[in-house]
């Protein structure tokens, strides 16, 4: 709805230009010590990066293949779900593969400002105590856990984009 696009456009822009990070000591204030502040902090650091790629990626969906939908009779239910959103869902699943990064950090900055228990409070009691071997095996947890995040995305890309063509291959002439 191009009318609610442009209407909220500019107070969605000024949004993402906070300085999210910052929020994670209001969320501690408000939420308390528990995970939801640190969920709450992590939602916030990815929202913006998935929802402008899906915000794009459902203004790219082929405007020909749209008419021929509705030529064939398509509601506009049947639009969004069996046109807009799979071509819009290539879009989603490769900002999650960017955006869980920016998850992790969001936890963990969350549990390095205030946590009874996590891998931030982990990194932040290692650096007190000038432990660089709790550092890095915290990191090694967090790149295997993103690794681990990035085969299940991977898969799930796979089962729920199969109509999608394969790669171009070399041609040898």
């Amino acid at each position: 709805m191009r009318l609610l696009s442009d209407v909220f456009a500019p107070y969605i822009k000024a949004l993402n230009a906070m300085p999210r990070v910052v929020l994670g000591s209001i969320f501690i204030i408000t939420i308390g010590y528990n995970i939801w502040s640190k969920v709450a902090l992590a939602v916030v650091l990815v929202f913006f990066v998935v929802f402008f790629n899906a915000f794009q990626g459902v203004r790219e969906v082929d405007r020909v293949l749209i008419a021929n939908a509705r030529i064939l009779g398509a509601s506009e239910r049947q639009l969004s779900t069996h046109v807009i959103f799979p071509s819009a869902l290539s879009w989603i699943l490769a900002s999650l593969h960017t955006s869980f990064g920016f998850a992790l950090v969001g936890a963990v900055v969350g549990e390095y400002l205030g946590a009874i228990h996590g891998i931030g409070l982990v990194i932040s009691t290692a650096q007190a105590t000038f432990n660089p071997n709790g550092v890095f095996a915290a990191m090694f947890i967090l790149a295997v856990v993103a690794l681990t995040a990035e085969v299940v995305l991977t898969w799930l890309e796979n089962r729920l984009i199969r109509w999608r063509p394969n790669a171009i291959t070399e041609v040898h002439i």
